[in-house]
């Protein structure tokens, strides 16, 4: 069970990849970072629900419906939540510009932070060419990750029982595979130049469930990473401040997270 860090209140709040209706979700280290961080605008940036694993078997325990009814009672008390469908929750851009139960859904949105910067907010399936011109492909590989991250499961039991921490074979080999590593060069870059196009200074993505935040030819390149994996996600502070929050980490190490830079499991911007 997560601690009870207490209530942390940021200007905005960047979420992704949740994929809810997976056994690979984290859904009860995603309740206690919602019960954590209180946020005036929440952005999901795609792969919240996954249609893709739902179609073919039904699988939603009670903490994946606990997360969705946690999120409707932040809109319900006043927080704005823009919905950014991706690939895998693709059936939602049936209705992009509809708003339903105060969700507003959006293919992209562009973000002013209170420092003035402007971002690009998107999931970025559209710039990954395996998913555009290779369904059948991105499939397969969507089988393996849940393969890879079956194994995983039980290797971190076994870590566990030996009191070493969590630690992710699918993000190891993601650093360690040359063609990965090109493959996250790639889609970076190509981001970037999207957010240029849109006049943009930085942008804001998923879908790769790789976490990172660094600058990229004078674009801010921000990921926002995972829920099954990583349990990343990004919150802007009211100067503007883009943090990282590593919530595992932040976690596994039991310490508060105060609402400035320097704590456990954050990286400033």
């Amino acid at each position: 069970m997560a601690q009870d860090f207490g209530l942390i209140r940021v200007r905005t709040l960047f979420l992704s990849d949740l994929h809810l209706g997976t056994k690979g979700c984290q859904a009860d280290q995603l309740l206690g970072f919602l019960k954590a961080y209180d946020a005036d605008t929440i952005y999901l940036v795609g792969d919240i629900v996954d249609g893709w694993r739902l179609r073919s078997g039904w699988y939603w325990p009670q903490a994946h419906n606990d997360v969705i009814q946690k999120l409707l009672r932040k809109v319900r008390k006043g927080t704005r939540l823009v919905y950014i469908p991706g690939n895998h929750d693709e059936f939602l851009r049936d209705y992009l510009g509809v708003h339903l139960g105060g969700i507003e859904l959006a293919d992209s949105a562009l973000h002013e932070a209170a420092d003035g910067r402007r971002y690009l907010v998107i999931h970025g399936d559209q710039f990954d060419m395996v998913v555009r011109h290779a369904r059948w492909l991105a499939l397969l590989g969507d089988g393996a990750y849940t393969v890879a991250l079956a194994v995983n499961t039980y290797l971190n039991v076994a870590r566990r029982r030996l009191g070493l921490t969590y630690w992710s074979l699918s993000s190891w080999a993601k650093l360690k595979v040359k063609n990965a590593v090109n493959y996250i060069g790639r889609f970076e870059e190509l981001l970037a130049a999207e957010a240029r196009r849109h006049e943009a200074d930085g942008i804001i993505c998923g879908h790769i469930h790789h976490a990172a935040m660094h600058d990229l030819g004078g674009v801010r390149y921000v990921n926002t990473g995972d829920w099954v994996e990583s349990c990343t996600a990004i919150v802007e502070h009211y100067d503007g401040r883009l943090e990282m929050i590593r919530w595992a980490e932040a976690t596994q190490r039991q310490k508060p997270l105060p609402a400035g830079a320097g704590s456990l499991g954050v990286e400033a911007a």
